[in-house]
């Protein structure tokens, strides 16, 4: 153990942990003497930065290149009206010292990519995943089993929480199990809503986000048995839990980092089966707008996100679309959108594989790129 001490005010902050028979100072000075970077200042990230800063872990890095919006507040528990628009990083930053200033906390306000994860991750003890996309969980994972760190992790969808330790070190030096074990490959990204588009509980995050950090309390002080080859599950609907038994796979190698964002399947152009989905771009869609030319818009969201902001579409959610068929014009160009470009994508899918339609276009990028390169006043959740 360290010759590091806790000093009187620490003696009296930490006096509940030091009063559990199986925790006590060691295991408060080893918290001290731990480095934990969390990938995320989401809805996991949140809560699972307050308590690892809370409990005393010595240093804490945030990797987090995002700002707060509006509808981060649901789930997001930091942040607040007043930090709308602010990094999230700085903003978690700040309030993390006001919590405990015994800690040191590290920002890094980038995005992580295949360039920056070794050298960040190399000056920590345990890494824990707070992402919501598969090319950063992988990348995370990837890193990880580089340089031989711990991966705590979690991951949340509508009322279901996920969460595991991956390649854990047992005492005889064998680690164990890591998220390639589990999943070889990622689902077709078709298949994949993100949060904003499947929604996730408020409170599920909390949840899930506090069970991580007691598995990296756990894995620093080596209290308990962590949950390394085992993924626990949790249906919030109904409270049920499982857990599984995860085993290492032989074939599992990890040489490089990769590019992630193509072993996913993000790069390549929206597709639907076999076929090319036709598309146009945002600024073509302005031109349209702004001209004569006969077009159908049709909007395929949800009712409550056509209130925040809309391009003036029909809407028609996607839901619905195979039954309004005979709402959607024949004669004309038919330009569908949703968000991000997704759910449109699936809209053209289906109704081209049930009816004769030539006409249909999605908008590329959805209403999200209409914002960022036509209308910046579009409001954005």
């Amino acid at each position: 153990m360290s010759e590091v001490k806790l000093n009187e005010e620490e003696l009296l902050r930490y006096a509940r942990h030091l009063s559990i028979p199986e925790f006590g100072i060691d295991s408060q000075l080893r918290l001290k003497n731990a480095s934990v970077l969390v990938v995320g200042a989401g809805g996991l990230g949140c809560p699972l930065l307050l308590y690892l800063a809370a409990a005393g872990v010595g240093k804490i890095g945030i990797v987090d290149f995002d700002l707060v919006e509006e509808s981060n507040l649901q789930r997001q528990i930091l942040y607040t009206v007043f930090d709308l628009g602010k990094s999230k990083a700085e903003i978690a930053s700040h309030k993390l010292k006001a919590l405990n200033p015994n800690v040191d906390i590290v920002v890094h306000p980038v995005r992580l990519t295949v360039e920056n994860a070794l050298d960040i991750f190399k000056d920590y003890d345990v890494i824990a995943d707070g992402t919501d996309n598969f090319p950063t969980r992988y990348l995370v994972n990837d890193a990880c089993v580089l340089l031989d760190k711990v991966n705590v992790f979690a991951s949340i969808f509508r009322f279901d929480g996920q969460a595991s330790v991956f390649n854990f070190k047992f005492e005889d030096g064998s680690r164990g199990p890591n998220y390639r074990d589990m999943f070889p490959k990622p689902p077709p990204p078709d298949l994949v809503p993100n949060c904003a588009e499947g929604g996730v509980l408020g409170v599920l995050p909390g949840i899930m986000g506090s069970i991580q950090a007691t598995e990296v309390i756990k894995v620093i002080t080596g209290i308990g048995s962590p949950l390394a080859g085992r993924l626990f599950l949790l249906d919030a609907s109904n409270f049920q839990t499982r857990n599984l038994k995860i085993k290492k796979n032989p074939n599992t190698k990890i040489v490089k980092l990769i590019n992630y964002e193509e072993f996913c399947g993000q790069t390549a152009k929206v597709k639907t089966s076999n076929k090319q989905v036709k598309e146009i771009s945002v600024k073509d869609l302005e031109i349209l707008k702004q001209g004569h030319s006969k077009f159908q818009l049709i909007d395929v969201r949800e009712a409550f996100e056509y209130e925040i902001s809309n391009l003036e579409g029909e809407l028609i959610p996607l839901k619905e679309i195979k039954e309004a068929v005979d709402r959607i014009k024949k004669d004309r160009k038919v330009i569908i959108y949703c968000k991000s470009g997704s759910r449109s994508a699936k809209a053209i899918e289906q109704l081209e594989s049930l009816f004769p339609f030539d006409n249909l276009y999605n908008l590329r990028g959805g209403i999200l790129a209409f914002a960022k390169e036509v209308d910046s006043s579009l409001r954005i959740y």
